[in-house]
Parts: C-alpha cells; sequence; structure tokens
C-alpha cells in the first residue's frame, strides 16, 4: 500500500514538473510575440517584458536540470564509463554520485541564504522576485535528493549518498544561520565560518586537483564547477551565497533565453519528417552530379546542428538515414560514408543561429549580431572544404549519378519549401537587427511547431511531450552548466587570475603568432575533453584577457575558439562525435578514428587559416 502511494506521489511529482517546465517555455514563445504585436499595433510592448522573460527562464532552467537528473543525462566527461569495466563504473558512479550530493546540497543551502537577504524584492511584472527565486534552492534540493536516490550502492552502503547530504548540510551551518537571523548571527555561527574558511584555504588545491579527477571519472560537470567555485571562494574567506547569487545572475540573462528556444525548434525538427523531404529536395537538385550528395549530406547536417547546437543530436538523429543513402544507394566506400557523417555532424556550429555563438557573445559581452557575421565566411570555408574533398572523391570512386528529373525537383522543393525558407529567414532577421536574437527563437519555435505539427502533420498532438521529453536533457544540462560556471567565473575574473595570466603570458611569449599556435593546440585539447558549453563558459574568460593582450580582435578570438573546439569533436582519444559514430554505426572506435582522420587534416587546415587570416573573422562584422 506504501509503495502504490509512494508511485502515486511520484508521477504527481512528475507531471506537476513537466507541467510547470513546458509552462514557462509556452509563456517564453507567447510574450516575445505578444509583445511584438502590441508594439506594431498600438507602439507599446508589455510593462518588464525583459524582466519577466528571464525569471521565466530561470525556472525553466532549474525545473529542467531537475528532470535532467531525474533521467541521469547532465553532461559529463565520464573517461570511465567509455573503457572501465562495468564493475568499475559502478564504483565511480556511486563516488561520483556522492560527491555530487555534497555540493549541491550546499548550493541549495546558499540559495535559501541568497533568496532570504539577497534579492532587492522587486516586483517582476506583479509578482515579487523571490517568487521565482525560490525556484532555485528548491531545484537544488530536488537535484540533491535525486543524486542520492540513484546512487548505485546496495545494501548498507545505501546510506552513504544520503550521509553527504548530512554532511553538506553541516558545512552550510553559517549560511542557514545567516537565512534565519540576517547579518547578526550568533558567535558560534561566525567561529564555525571562520573555521570552515581556514579548512578551505588549507585544502583548495588538493580539493581542486579531486574535483578535476572527479570530472574524468563521470561527475557531472556542472557539480564539479559547482564544487571548485565553491571551495575557491570559501578558501579566500567569500560568503559561498555569493554562488547562489552569481546562479542567480546567470539565469536571468536575457542573452542566453534564445538558447532554450531555438534547441526546441532543433526537435522539432528533427522529430519530424523535415530531415527525409530536405535530403530528398537537395538530392533531386544536386543528385545528377559527382558529388551532390554530399553538398546535401553536409548541408543538411549544417543545418540541424546550427538549431540544436549539439552534434550529437545530428549523428544520431539522421546519421542512419545519410549513411544509407551515401553507401548503399550511392557507393560510396563505408570509410568515406562513416568518415564524412561523423565530421559533418559538428560544422553548423559556425552557420546562425548556433547556440554556441550566442553563448561566445554572453561569455565575452561581444555583440552577438557581430559574431554571427564573423562566423559567415569561416563557416562557409569550412562547409566548402568538406564538399570539395567529397567531390574530389566522388570523381576518383566514379560515384553514380542520378537523372535530374523537373518535375521530380519542383515536387520535392514545394514540399520542403517552408523548411528551406526558415534558415534564411533566421538570416535576414539577425542581420537586419528588426528582431532581438530572443524574439527570432521564439518565432522560429512558432513557426516549426505550426509547421510540423498543424501543416505537415509529421508529429501528431499527443507526441508533442515526447519531443519536450528528449529536448528536457539538453535544455536542463546546458543551463545547468551556464549556472554554475557564472559562479566559478565569479571567483575567476574576481581573483584577476586571467589579468595576471595574461600579464606572465605576454611577457614569456613576445610572437602573436607563436601565441595563436599554442591557442590551437590548447583548444583542440579542451574540444576533446570538454563539451562545448562548459569550454565556452569556463575556458573562454580565460582566453579573452590573453587576446586582448595580443591584440586580437573578440569576434576574430571567439571564431578561433569555435573552429578549434569543431575540430576537437574529432580529435582522439575523447573526441565526442567519434563516440557517438562508433555507437551509432556499431563500428569499433579506433576504426572511426582511421575513418576521420583525413576529415580531421582537413578541418585543421582550416582551422589554422582561419586564425591566421583575421580579415575572414572581422570583414563582415565591421558592418554591424
Amino acid at each position: 500500500m506504501r509503495e502504490k502511494a509512494a508511485a502515486g506521489l511520484f508521477r504527481i511529482g512528475s507531471a506537476v514538473e513537466e507541467g510547470l517546465c513546458w509552462l514557462s517555455l509556452l509563456l517564453m514563445v507567447l510574450f516575445p510575440l505578444a509583445d511584438l504585436v502590441l508594439k506594431f499595433v498600438f507602439k507599446s510592448g508589455f510593462p518588464d517584458t525583459a524582466g519577466i522573460l528571464t525569471h521565466l527562464l530561470l525556472v525553466l532552467g532549474l525545473v529542467s536540470g531537475m528532470i535532467t537528473t531525474k533521467k541521469k543525462e547532465h553532461l559529463s566527461i565520464a573517461l570511465i564509463e567509455n573503457f572501465g569495466s562495468e564493475k568499475t563504473r559502478r564504483f565511480f558512479s556511486a563516488l561520483t554520485g556522492t560527491f555530487s550530493v555534497f555540493v549541491v546540497t550546499i548550493i541549495a543551502w546558499a540559495s535559501v541564504s541568497f533568496v532570504r537577504i539577497g534579492l532587492m524584492g522587486r516586483l517582476i511584472g506583479i509578482i515579487p522576485d523571490r517568487v521565482f527565486a525560490f525556484i532555485i534552492p528548491l531545484g537544488y534540493a530536488v537535484i540533491a535528493l535525486r543524486f542520492a536516490r540513484l546512487c548505485p550502492l546496495k545494501g548498507p552502503a545505501r546510506i552513504i549518498p544520503f550521509l553527504a547530504l548530512v554532511l553538506g548540510t553541516f558545512f552550510s551551518l553559517p549560511v542557514i544561520a545567516k537565512a534565519v537571523w540576517g547579518f547578526e548571527v550568533p558567535v558560534f555561527f561566525n567561529d564555525l565560518s571562520e573555521l570552515f574558511h581556514q579548512l578551505a584555504w588549507y585544502i583548495k588545491i588538493p580539493g581542486v586537483i579531486v574535483f578535476v579527477l572527479a570530472a574524468f571519472a563521470g561527475m557531472p560537470l556542472f557539480a564539479v564547477m559547482g564544487g571548485i567555485a565553491l571551495l575557491l571562494i570559501e578558501g579566500s574567506w567569500g560568503e559561498i551565497d555569493v554562488a547562489a547569487g552569481q546562479i542567480y545572475t546567470a539565469l536571468t540573462q536575457e542573452s542566453i533565453a534564445p538558447i532554450p528556444l531555438f534547441t526546441i525548434t532543433g526537435f522539432f525538427l528533427s522529430e519530424s519528417r523535415a530531415g527525409e523531404r530536405l535530403v530528398r529536395a537537395f538530392r533531386s537538385v544536386f543528385g545528377w552530379f559527382p558529388g551532390g550528395m554530399i553538398i546535401v549530406t553536409v548541408g543538411i547536417c549544417a543545418f540541424f546542428t546550427s538549431f540544436t547546437g549539439a552534434s550529437g543530436v545530428t549523428i544520431l538523429a539522421l546519421g542512419g538515414l545519410l549513411y544509407t543513402i551515401l553507401r548503399d544507394h550511392m557507393k560510396y566506400p563505408e570509410r568515406f560514408s562513416i568518415g564524412l557523417l561523423t565530421s559533418s555532424g559538428s560544422i553548423g556550429l559556425l552557420i546562425p543561429p548556433s547556440l554556441p555563438i550566442i553563448l561566445v557573445g554572453t561569455a565575452t559581452m561581444t555583440n552577438i549580431r557581430q559574431l554571427f557575421a564573423g562566423a559567415i565566411i569561416p563557416g562557409t570555408i569550412l562547409v566548402t572544404a568538406l564538399i570539395a574533398f567529397g567531390i574530389v572523391m566522388s570523381v576518383k570512386t566514379r560515384v553514380p549519378t542520378e537523372p535530374f528529373r523537373v518535375e521530380g525537383v519542383l515536387k520535392n522543393l514545394r514540399d520542403s519549401a517552408f523548411e528551406i525558407a526558415l534558415p534564411l529567414l533566421i538570416m535576414a532577421g539577425v542581420l537586419s537587427g528588426l528582431l532581438s536574437i530572443t524574439e527570432l527563437g521564439a518565432a522560429a519555435l512558432a513557426y516549426v511547431f505550426i509547421l510540423e505539427v498543424f501543416v505537415n502533420r509529421d508529429i501528431a498532438l499527443r507526441d508533442i511531450p515526447g519531443v519536450l521529453r528528449k529536448a528536457a536533457p539538453i535544455i536542463g544540462g546546458v543551463l545547468s552548466i551556464i549556472a554554475l560556471a557564472m559562479a566559478l567565473s565569479y571567483y575567476i575574473i574576481d581573483s584577476q587570475v586571467p589579468q595576471n595570466f595574461a600579464y606572465w603570458l605576454r611577457s614569456a611569449v613576445e610572437s602573436k603568432f607563436v601565441f595563436l599556435l599554442l591557442l590551437n593546440l590548447s583548444l583542440l585539447v579542451v574540444g576533446c575533453l570538454m563539451d562545448i558549453f562548459s569550454a565556452i563558459l569556463i575556458v573562454l574568460p580565460l582566453v579573452s584577457p590573453l587576446g586582448a593582450a595580443y591584440g586580437i580582435d573578440p569576434v576574430h578570438l571567439g571564431i578561433i575558439f569555435l573552429t578549434n573546439l569543431e575540430v576537437g569533436y574529432l580529435t582522439p582519444p575523447v573526441g565526442l562525435n567519434l563516440f557517438l559514430a562508433s555507437y551509432r554505426f556499431n563500428k569499433p572506435f579506433t576504426r572511426i578514428c582511421r575513418y576521420v582522420l583525413p576529415f580531421l587534416l582537413l578541418q585543421f587546415a582550416v582551422v589554422l587559416l582561419v586564425t591566421y587570416v583575421p580579415a575572414l573573422s572581422t570583414f563582415l562584422a565591421g558592418f554591424f
């Protein structure tokens, strides 16, 4: 009876959780669109639209993070998962899960203190900001409990992650006292806080090393960043509820509001038959000459990756379809087909409305429209290089062509006309400046939703929750990283680490070109070890002062950063696309590495070109 009651409560809780997640997303779409209509008709929009939108983003970020935890899909490096035995994986999963419980428990209590005394108490529309901000401690409390419940321990050892909850609460006693008494806390808690400061100061270096090792063992990256941030802030005699304040700041930035909107747009496209229609359309247009199918493959992969911001979605969603056409119908060699699809999986990261470009702008305070414009030429070069290589291979292997039929072209273009128009409309919106990036995201999602649900009817109304559930881990994972990366960046910037490192490097390496080469090599390592969102938010703030010290344009630096990370996806031993391709095409990892090698060298050549010819990135950006 108790089990049935618990299961019932669990289902109700899950339904409320998902309902709150999708309600906040729906309102994030409706508010900008309604605001546009009001501005057009009455010359005045909703009051405090930006505040409402960003606080809906805050709710979406925490609730989607809770869902991501439940599904065990937080972003991580997890080398052990790829190479270890089952027993080893379980051991490290339990260890990193317990670490995560401890860290997230402290974040939850620090958030209580922040909500209690750290907010201004202003109205967001007609709702106090504390009502929205309450989701922060609630969300992290649920995440901590879920980490404890999902920890793969059995028997008496099951109590260990729950003891981590208690231990995290103990180390949070100073901020709990602040939440209760305000700034006039009893002396005991001040003494305890001083003790914790001294402890953190002594262990901060080995503690950071432990967290880094935990990241490689599979600890979620957001928890790693949170743990390092808490340790360093505590060790510098700071107040750890500052970390909660940075979470609030990160998830109420208008500049990151487009991320969930474009991510959902990409998932609606990938879950519909849009990919099949686009393949048919471009195949009928380009299939008559050798290499035509290469244009189709690279173009479709770039299209989908530009919306989802995740190369894995492209490989998993379209890899099977495109591989069948390339290998079975067009008779391309297996080596070439898999290598092309694996390397094309991340090629859309330089094409608007690329989510990583938006994050680069947020992390470096660079104009996002300038970054979009600056990415056009490098992105085109990268796409053209892959297509040119594919055409050469097509001629060399005498790939069969298909006859050109005007009626077939017209029919297929008509069937996919609305999907083809989407990137053109978005590009026009971005470059014209008529709409903000958030308004574009809302409009794109509404456009694709209506198109795929009501016009093409690829997605039934009953299937919409399933699409949203698939997108939730990406949204939750990315926003969780953004939130804790802001907390870590706060310490790094406040302690002037980037500036001091820039001064040291400038004195040690005088040549700008040597610096750029070192940067290329370093970012290749970063790209193959970290997901792109973490790399942008953690590494880029460190690199930006270095770029400034050597006189590198911030737009150029951002494009260098992204092109390097694209190649990092293909770099052994832990390039993400290599593992995804091994899984998708059921081939050994080492064989995938061999298949990808020519494409890796080609893309690295493009990276060097983009790095050492700044005008490729800055020319178009100069018009905005």
